[in-house]
């Protein structure tokens, strides 16, 4: 946790100094005019040919004064480790914020950008929230009894064969097919108990592992995204549905139908032919505070961390988001910083929602309506 130093001037004095030396630039080389836009005119900003954006007031964004923007701060402070350009410039002051209260840091957001209502490129204005998580397991460094369902790191074999283009083996062919399982022999990571339980690192990309070593001792570490068979994604809880198997696609009806319906267990794994290869990382104990790292390459935050499609939205990009339905009720700043092969589209986002069992349940049941606001520079 960070904290105030006594000595020296404080935040809002030195954000009135700061605000002083720009008045004193703006007399000499006159006011940047804010963007401009007629009722049906899409404003042009950079990097968002799959999404309209649409001029829009600050009094336009709903709960904007309420929000505990302190908590987006950490969140805009991992982005500014690897800011994209627009963004860079204002890192500076984002930094120094990161010591402000929410009013200074609402009036700076006021003075530096300008919001946009995010639109589809047919004009539409709500689209779908989902959520992920990343698990936690209990995992085996080697094969041993109660643990016979390996999670594998990037095999040499996958990687030529990707090069092209091609997909690699299906999950249904690495689980029957002797060459495939020949690939794939010596790149076991660690072992886990139950084959659904090793689903879930497969569905949300990453996880967060306590580990048993050889010699009986345990620590804890991270399985990071390595790459895939380049196999398309399919929902398994989708599956299910078109099945009539079931009504609640959520991860606990997926476990309770799986529980009475073990012989078609495999079936439903197969169902999603993609396989999702890991890297391990050491946990330490500031990388325990955050998510794994997303798409833009920086920490993910819980609540505060969004996957979008970057073509619609680039990563860095501080977004409004505001989702309100039978789960929660989401009216909050968050970061653009990861992506998904399943997230597709101008009005398409998955909420990063932490890591365990509560998160992994919000995550399972969120599926609601979504409005984003895109925050631009000036």
């Amino acid at each position: 946790m960070r904290t105030r130093h006594k000595s020296g001037p404080s935040i809002s004095a030195r954000l009135l100094l700061c605000g002083l030396l720009l008045a004193l630039a703006a007399c000499t080389s006159g006011p940047r005019p804010a963007p401009r836009a007629g009722a049906n005119e899409t404003p042009v900003t950079p990097g968002h040919i799959g999404s309209r954006w649409t001029l829009a007031s600050w009094s336009d964004l709903p709960g904007f004064e309420s929000d505990s923007l302190h908590e987006a701060w950490n969140a805009w402070l991992k982005s500014c480790e690897r800011p994209a350009p627009n963004f860079a410039p204002l890192c500076g002051d984002i930094r120094l914020l990161s010591l402000g209260t929410g009013q200074e840091q609402r009036d700076w957001m006021r003075a530096h950008l300008q919001p946009y209502r995010v639109q589809t490129l047919q004009g539409e204005l709500q689209g779908l929230l989902t959520g992920y998580y990343e698990p936690q397991l209990e995992a085996s460094r080697q094969q041993r009894e109660g643990f016979n369902f390996p999670l594998y790191k990037f095999p040499a074999q996958a990687s030529a064969a990707l090069k092209s283009g091609k997909p690699w083996y299906s999950r249904q062919e690495i689980d029957t097919l002797p060459e495939a399982r020949a690939a794939l022999r010596g790149h076991e990571l660690v072992w886990i108990a139950d084959p659904l339980e090793a689903l879930v690192p497969q569905l949300q990309g990453s996880a967060r592992v306590r580990v048993r070593e050889p010699d009986g001792s345990q620590r804890w570490m991270r399985l990071s995204f390595a790459g895939s068979n380049n196999q398309p994604y399919q929902s398994p809880g989708r599956w299910l549905l078109e099945q009539h198997a079931v009504t609640d696609a959520s991860w606990s009806g997926i476990r309770t139908w799986a529980a009475q319906n073990p012989q078609r267990q495999r079936e439903l794994l197969w169902s999603n032919p993609r396989v999702v290869f890991f890297r391990e990382q050491v946990l330490s104990e500031q990388d325990a505070a955050f998510g794994p790292n997303g798409a833009q390459g920086v920490a993910l935050t819980p609540g505060r961390s969004i996957a979008v499609d970057p073509l619609s939205i680039p990563y860095g990009t501080p977004v409004w988001l505001v989702s309100a339905g039978p789960v929660t009720n989401l009216q909050k700043l968050v970061l653009a910083q990861d992506t998904g092969s399943a997230i597709s589209g101008a009005l398409r986002a998955d909420y990063f929602a932490g890591w365990g069992a509560q998160a992994g349940e919000l995550a399972g049941r969120l599926k609601q309506p979504l409005q984003l606001w895109v925050l631009w520079p000036r």
